[in-house]
């Protein structure tokens, strides 16, 4: 297992560090990234290249929404992310991204984003959300998925 617990997740500062200045330099779209480690203790983070913006302008129609209310991930840089924890011998702790100008919630699209046919790919790893409000961080907050509730609920976040 690796988050001790279901309602827990826990990073070191540096990493939630990283993740706020993270927030601060792509504001006023949104940042996406992941936070590693070894067991339970999310230490470092890696960030992903927001291609929403891209996507955005080339195909409007399938993806609706700009870089400052949305966020997607190219697949393959993502896997070349996770092949790199597994040969460090580290674990995947956490996904991570910002809601500039709106609340820390995980959004009916975020749900989306982390699930294929109602089930997360990751149901163990943790979701942080940062929102960032004109250039600041105001809130933070973290979800887990439930395997009862079939949805994801808000979380502990334990940083150390």
């Amino acid at each position: 297992m690796v988050n001790a617990g279901v309602n827990l997740c826990v990073i070191g500062k540096a990493a939630l560090d990283e993740i706020f200045g993270h927030a601060s330099e792509t504001y006023p779209d949104e940042c996406c990234g992941i936070v590693t480690g070894i067991g339970a203790l999310g230490s470092e983070t890696r960030r992903f290249q927001n291609m929403q913006k891209t996507l955005h302008k080339e195909d409007p129609l399938r993806y609706p929404f700009p870089a400052s209310i949305a966020y997607t991930v190219d697949r393959a840089e993502a896997e070349r992310a996770f092949a790199s924890i597994k040969e460090k011998g580290q674990e995947l702790v956490a996904f991570y991204h910002s809601h500039p100008d709106h609340p820390a919630y995980f959004s009916e699209e975020d749900k989306a984003a982390q699930t294929v046919f109602g089930e997360p790919e990751f149901p163990d790893i943790a979701q942080i959300v940062v929102s960032i409000r004109m250039g600041m961080i105001s809130a933070l907050q973290c979800y887990k998925w439930n395997p009862e509730t079939k949805d994801f609920d808000e979380c502990r976040l334990k940083i150390i």
